[in-house]
């Protein structure tokens, strides 16, 4: 399967082109994210290039490029193994078109093994790693920390440290004692919560559509930032699947009245921002 890109080639000539002064990142749609620093240190959280199990999931924004016109990638992480953030069709491509390494957790790292065969990864560019471990990635030291997302089989979350600021990507965890930590720990400048709203979506087995909750709601975003203890909060995952789409503004009545975050941040497919 083949990844066709809505945007043509711009998204990724773009990063490859960017020249930050400390550490900036686009935001991929869904939970994706380019990272790049100022000594050109490129690394992709979760990128996304499908277009869902139709009519189950359903893709509500364009995809943004195709992964063979990904010019440089020191690393791809993956924070759990549901499609939408460990996929072959969009990942593999980076990672055999570049230096690019794979770490993820268990599961993610199951199914990256097979794209050994399937896409022609090398598999020794494959890393599982867990909670408590850290990567240096050029510039960025990453430090891998627990995430609570009852939905998937081994989730963690990312701690990426650079001279000019700290960035935190949940993928979908929700509010937890393990945020709570990590707050405690890490002074977070930029935190990235995915949130969204409650739907019917045909579940996966029987295609009835069922209540699903995937994401944090707007008061769980706003404890979220509120226990990572972090002066701006990024919402992800609103802009995604039929019938879970949200509006990330809304976070403004309920985060205005805490400490944290000082900031909210809305990106759009696309954007670009710095840590």
């Amino acid at each position: 399967m083949s990844v066709h890109s809505d945007w043509g080639d711009w998204l990724p000539t773009a990063v490859a082109e960017a020249d930050p002064d400390g550490l900036d990142l686009w935001y991929l749609g869904c939970n994706g994210f380019a990272l790049k620093t100022s000594d050109e240190t490129t690394v992709f959280i979760d990128p996304y290039l499908g277009i869902g199990d139709p009519p189950r999931t359903v893709r509500m924004i364009p995809i943004p490029f195709a992964p063979e016109d990904v010019r440089s990638a020191d690393a791809l992480l993956a924070t759990h193994e549901h499609t939408d953030h460990t996929h072959g069709p969009s990942q593999a491509p980076i990672l055999t078109g570049t230096d690019a390494e794979f770490f993820g957790p268990s599961a993610s790292a199951e199914i990256a093994r097979a794209w050994t065969n399937e896409y022609g990864v090398d598999a020794d560019g494959i890393s599982e790693i867990a909670e408590g471990d850290t990567l240096e990635i050029g510039s960025l030291t990453v430090h891998v920390e627990p995430a609570h997302d009852p939905d998937a089989d081994h989730p963690v979350s990312y701690v990426v440290e650079h001279d000019s600021g700290t960035f935190f990507h949940g993928g979908d965890a929700r509010p937890s004692e393990a945020f709570e930590d990590i707050g405690s720990r890490y002074d977070i400048d930029l935190a990235v919560v995915a949130f969204g709203s409650s739907g019917m979506i045909p579940d996966k087995q029987t295609r009835e559509p069922t209540y699903t909750k995937w994401y944090a709601d707007e008061n769980m975003a706003a404890e979220a930032a509120n226990q990572l203890r972090t002066d701006r909060l990024l919402p992800t995952h609103w802009d995604m699947w039929k019938g879970l789409t949200a509006d990330p503004s809304a976070l403004r009545d309920h985060v205005r009245g805490f400490e944290h975050p000082r900031t909210l941040e809305v990106l759009e497919i696309g954007d670009r921002t710095s840590v």
